[in-house]
């Protein structure tokens, strides 16, 4: 761990306190783009490479589907406890405490990490994991690193439009949770981050 790693997440934190102060959802989802495209070129702990960042002209996205945001109620589940083993971190602890139902796709388990500072963990998988995207899914929310759409009264607010790679994605020194199986859809999610570009 670094001073330059918690620039990193206070400049994330930052950003999408933005995009919760921004009424319209694409310009804040414009704003989101471009203030990760800056710190994966700019940053000493962007994931790419140093090589690929030369000439870096920012991360690929499917167009912006306003169908894909919604405020949704987190729905009790049965509590389960899920443990990712890592290299660096040793064991991360997860807890299931609620799901939401994303219309017309289907529903993902909502985890609390359930360790120092908690937090919200939503991954996401679905059937363009592989090709279109990365095959080990993507996030939409990572509290605990400041990915927070925001909410109120029990809702969260989920939009599609922001599914993220996570960096293990780009680099495979880092370790990442990789989203369980119910947090797997059947079907296509045709928005947010794509695959890594090769090279």
């Amino acid at each position: 761990m670094s001073l330059s790693l918690l620039d990193w997440r206070r400049r994330v934190a930052a950003l999408y306190r933005e995009v919760r102060g921004e009424p319209d959802a694409v310009a804040g989802w414009h704003r989101w783009r471009e203030g990760r495209d800056a710190l994966f070129r700019d940053h000493p702990d962007s994931p790419l490479a140093q090589a690929a960042r030369e000439g870096f002209a920012g991360l690929s996205y499917a167009p912006y589907d306003p169908g894909l945001r919604w405020l949704l109620r987190v729905e009790p589940a049965p509590r389960t406890r899920l443990e990712v083993t890592t290299e660096g971190d040793g064991v991360i602890p997860f807890e299931r405490f609620g799901r939401v139902e994303l219309p017309g796709l289907g529903s993902l388990d909502v985890w609390w990490l359930d360790s120092y500072g908690g937090g919200v963990f939503l991954p996401l998988r679905d059937t363009t994991a592989g090709s279109t995207t990365y095959g080990g899914g993507r996030y939409l929310l990572d509290t605990v690193k400041g990915a927070d759409l925001g909410g109120d009264d029990g809702r969260l607010l989920i939009d599609l439009n922001f599914a993220y790679n996570p960096s293990c994605a780009y680099d495979p020194s880092w370790t990442c949770p990789l989203a369980p199986e119910g947090n797997r859809l059947d079907g296509p999610v045709e928005a947010g981050e794509r695959a890594p570009l090769e090279g």
